[in-house]
C-alpha cells in the first residue's frame, strides 16, 4: 500500500509542523490521511444537520486507524433560490463544489475521502469529485426530510400562494402550512433531484447499501456514517478506487434504478457529467433506451403518493434491486468491496428490512404500497423520455411518468417568453390559454446558467385545466419535483442558435412522447409540411441575431465555459 501523504512528507517538512499545531499527534502523522468533506452549513435543511454525520464519519476513520481531517464547502438551496436571480447560480454551484473538493484533496494531499451531502447539486458535485480524483472514497447520503402534515410536502406552497392571491385560501392557512410542511432536516420529501441523486450514489456503488434516503432523524443514519468511515479504510487497504467501481455497467445499473424510482430529469445531466469525469461517454439516448425497458416501481411524490422516507422503510434501493435483479449487472463492484449480488445476499439475510417495514404500519401501509413488483409495475415504462425534432435537433427531455395520458401527444399554438417572470405574469393574468405551448427560452447553461423553471411549471401543474391541456417547453431545466407536460433541456439552446431561438407566437408545435418527437409543424396557426417548415426555420435563423447577455463574476465564467445540458452542463475546462 503506497500512500501519497507519506510520499509528500519526505519532501514537505513544514506540513508536519503545521499539522502538529492543530489536533495531530506524532503517531497521527504516520496514519492514512482521510478527507472528511461535507456541505454542512446553514444554507438549507439538506445540509444543516450534516455536522452530526461528519462527527460519526470521523469516529469511523479513527476506529479503523486513520486520521480524518474535516473540510466543508456548503451548497445552496434551489427552493430558497426560486423565483429570483439567485437561481442562476444553482447549477454552477455543482461544478464549484466539485472543484473545491478537488482542491482540498490534492493540495494536502489525502489518501482517501468520505463525503456527505444531501442536496440537489451537492450530491452530484461530490460524485463528480469522487470520479475525478480516483482515490478510495465513499459517499454518505444525508437522508430524507420527514413528511409534512397528512404526508404533504413543501412544493405545494407554489400553487397555494396563487390560491391566497385569488382568495381561495386565507393567508393564515398558508402560513400555518408553510410553518409545518418541512418538519425536519434532510432532502425534500419527494423524488426530486436531491432524493434521486442520493439513490444514484447508492445505485452506482459509491454509497453503502440501503443508505440512500434514510430518514434524517433516524439513528440508523449515524450508524451508516460511522461505518462509511471504517469502510473507506478497508478500501485503502485493498486499493479499491472509484475507477474500479464506476464502470459502464455501474452506470447502466444506476439508469435502471433511476427508471424504476421515477427519478428526476436533472439526473440525466448529472449522470452524464459524473460519467464524463470517469472517462465514460454517456448519451441521453442510452437513458431513454433503458427507460423503455424498465418500468416505474416506486410510488413517491410528486408524481406519486408517498414521501421518500417511506421508500426507505419499504426497503429502499436494495428492495428495488431485488425486483430488477434479472436486469442488473450483479457482478458490478461496490464500495463495500463486494459485488451487487453479494450485497443483496447480505440484505436478504439481515433482520433490519423486516423491522424497518414495521414503520409503514404507522401509516397503515405495507412495502408493496410503495415499491411495486416487476410483474405488476406502477407504470409500464420508466420515468423519462428523450425527444428530438426540428425544435430540438440535439434532443430534449421530459418526465413522462408525471404526464397525464391525454397529454402524451399535444399540438398547440406557441406563446414565447424570454424570462420566467414574463411567463408567470402572463399566466396569472390569464393570457395563457388551454391548449397553448408555452416556450421559455434563453434559459440554457450558456445563457443564464440554466435556472430551473419550477415556479412556472408548478403553476401549470396545479391548474386543473392547464395541467391537462397546456405544455411548457424550455432550454432551461426543471425541478425534480416537476409534474405535468414539461419539456426541458432543449438543444441546441437558444443562445447557441438552436431553433427554439426563432420560434414565434402563433407557430404550432407538436410534442409526441410515444414517438419521441418535438417539432414546429406550422406558422400563424396553419399546419405546414416538413419541407416548408425546414425552409421557414432556415430563413429565420439566417436573420437571427445573437442577443447580448452579460454577467459578472463566477456566473460569467460558468456561462462562458459550460457544456450543453445533455452533455452534462459542466464547465468545459
Amino acid at each position: 500500500m503506497s500512500l501519497q501523504s507519506q510520499k509528500v512528507r519526505k519532501i514537505s517538512f513544514e506540513g508536519d509542523a503545521l499539522r502538529m499545531s492543530m489536533d495531530w499527534s506524532v503517531d497521527d502523522l504516520d496514519r492514512v490521511q482521510v478527507l472528511v468533506e461535507s456541505t454542512q452549513g446553514a444554507s438549507h435543511p439538506s445540509s444543516y444537520h450534516l455536522g452530526e454525520l461528519v462527527g460519526e464519519m470521523e469516529k469511523g476513520v479513527f476506529q479503523a486507524g486513520g486520521k480524518p481531517a474535516v473540510y466543508t464547502t456548503t451548497d445552496i438551496c434551489d427552493g430558497v433560490a426560486q423565483a429570483h436571480d439567485g437561481m442562476h447560480y444553482s447549477l454552477l454551484s455543482r461544478d464549484m463544489i466539485a472543484s473545491m473538493v478537488e482542491i482540498h484533496a490534492l493540495a494536502t494531499p489525502f489518501d482517501a475521502m468520505v463525503l456527505t451531502s444531501a442536496g440537489d447539486k451537492a450530491v452530484p458535485a461530490h460524485l463528480m469529485a469522487i470520479a475525478r480524483l480516483d482515490i478510495p472514497a465513499i459517499h454518505v447520503p444525508g437522508g430524507a426530510m420527514g413528511a409534512g402534515p397528512c404526508l404533504r410536502s413543501n412544493e405545494e406552497l407554489w400553487h397555494m400562494s396563487v390560491e391566497v392571491e385569488q382568495n381561495k385560501m386565507t393567508k393564515e392557512e398558508f402560513l400555518a402550512f408553510q410553518r409545518s410542511c418541512c418538519p425536519t432536516c434532510g432532502a425534500c420529501q419527494y423524488m426530486g433531484t436531491a432524493a434521486t441523486m442520493q439513490v444514484m450514489a447508492e445505485a452506482l456503488g459509491l454509497a453503502l447499501p440501503w443508505t440512500a434516503l434514510i430518514p434524517a432523524t433516524n439513528a440508523e443514519i449515524r450508524r451508516a456514517a460511522r461505518e462509511a468511515g471504517r469502510q473507506v479504510m478497508r478500501l485503502v487497504e485493498e486499493d479499491i478506487r472509484p475507477s474500479r467501481i464506476l464502470t459502464r455497467q455501474a452506470f447502466e445499473n444506476a439508469i435502471m434504478i433511476h427508471s424504476a424510482i421515477g427519478g428526476s430529469l436533472n439526473a440525466v445531466m448529472h449522470l452524464i457529467a459524473i460519467a464524463r469525469e470517469a472517462g465514460i461517454v454517456l448519451r441521453a439516448e442510452e437513458l431513454d433506451d433503458i427507460h423503455r425497458r424498465i418500468p416505474v416501481l416506486v410510488d413517491t411524490k410528486t408524481a406519486g403518493k408517498y414521501p421518500t422516507e417511506l421508500f426507505w422503510y419499504a426497503g429502499g434501493v436494495p428492495a428495488v434491486m431485488e425486483e430488477l435483479r434479472d436486469y442488473l449487472h450483479l457482478d458490478a463492484l461496490t464500495a463495500t468491496g463486494k459485488t451487487v449480488a453479494e450485497n443483496l445476499e447480505t440484505y436478504r439475510r439481515s433482520e433490519m428490512p423486516r423491522f424497518a417495514e414495521m414503520f409503514l404500519a404507522n401509516y397503515k401501509l405495507n412495502r408493496r404500497d410503495v415499491i411495486y413488483p416487476m410483474k405488476k409495475p406502477l407504470k409500464p415504462e420508466g420515468s423519462l423520455a428523450v425527444l428530438k425534432g426540428n425544435l430540438a435537433p440535439a434532443g430534449a427531455t421530459i418526465k413522462k411518468s408525471a404526464v397525464a395520458a391525454e397529454m402524451m401527444v399535444h399540438q398547440g399554438p406557441v406563446k414565447v417568453f424570454d424570462s420566467e417572470r414574463e411567463a408567470v405574469d402572463a399566466l396569472t393574468a390569464r393570457k395563457i390559454e388551454p391548449g397553448d405551448v408555452v416556450i421559455l427560452r434563453y434559459q440554457g447553461p450558456r445563457a443564464t446558467g440554466m435556472p430551473e423553471m419550477f415556479f412556472m411549471s408548478e403553476l401549470i401543474a396545479s391548474d386543473p385545466v392547464l395541467s391537462r391541456t397546456t405544455s411548457l417547453v424550455t432550454d432551461g431545466r426543471f425541478s425534480g419535483a416537476t409534474r405535468g407536460p414539461c419539456v426541458g433541456y432543449l438543444g441546441p439552446e437558444a443562445l447557441d442558435g438552436g431553433p427554439v431561438a426563432i420560434v414565434q407566437d402563433g407557430d404550432l408545435v407538436r410534442i409526441d412522447i410515444p414517438n419521441r418527437t418535438i417539432d414546429i409543424v406550422g406558422t400563424a396557426g396553419i399546419q405546414r409540411t416538413a419541407l416548408e417548415m425546414a425552409d421557414v426555420i432556415a430563413e429565420r435563423l439566417s436573420r437571427w441575431e445573437k442577443p447580448v447577455i452579460s454577467h459578472k463574476g463566477v456566473l460569467r465564467q460558468y456561462t462562458a465555459l459550460a457544456r450543453p445540458a445533455l452533455e452534462g452542463g459542466s464547465c468545459n475546462l
